[in-house]
């Protein structure tokens, strides 16, 4: 089931939206984590700069055969080999990783779906007690040059919500200038 409005920019320009270093430092993804998940992996934009953070698996799960082609040739042109691809929709079909068995996933620019619970719930599922989940969405009090449509971007507050209806506590709220907001929530 695709997200809407997920129609993707080309990569350079994807690119230009992001400072990934310092974004991935902000969500505190470090070397200590050694299961992440990324759901939505896309062009591989935080998935190829995780890896080489981890000394663990990156699951990276997409729907579009395009983008998992993709995140695989750039594995084997930069020599990665901790990173699992997989062409699936977790959202409909859930991820098949085991329960409570990751220290982090990553939902970056997904939460627009129609139906944000269930990636909650499937997050909630896979990660471990004390796990992290972190969430990246494009701001919707400012005008932003890409992103979907205002109308559908959910607020820190709207992912608040259903955080905690998932059964997840806010452990951190960021402003990731300029176009993002971000926020940790923990099991």
């Amino acid at each position: 089931m695709k997200v809407r409005d997920s129609g993707m920019p080309n990569e350079e320009m994807w690119s230009d939206f992001f400072d990934v270093r310092t974004m991935l430092d902000q969500m505190q993804i470090s070397p200590l984590l050694d299961q992440v998940v990324d759901l939505g992996s896309g062009y591989g934009t935080f998935t190829i700069p995780v890896a080489q953070i981890i000394k663990g698996t990156v699951h990276a799960f997409d729907i579009e055969p395009k983008m998992i082609d993709l995140l695989q040739h750039k594995s084997v042109l930069l020599n990665i080999e901790n990173i699992e691809l997989n062409l699936c929709d977790f959202i409909a079909d859930g991820s098949g990783l085991p329960d409570h068995s990751m220290n982090y996933v990553m939902l970056f620019n997904i939460l627009h779906h129609t139906h944000p619970e269930q990636i909650l719930g499937e997050t909630f599922r896979i990660l471990k007690q004390g796990g992290k989940a972190g969430i990246i969405h494009w701001r919707s009090d400012i005008s932003t040059p890409r992103g979907p449509a205002l109308t559908i971007r959910p607020t820190p507050e709207q992912c608040k919500k259903w955080a905690v209806a998932s059964g997840f506590f806010i452990s951190k709220e960021l402003l990731l200038n300029p176009y993002h907001f971000g926020l940790i929530i923990s099991k």
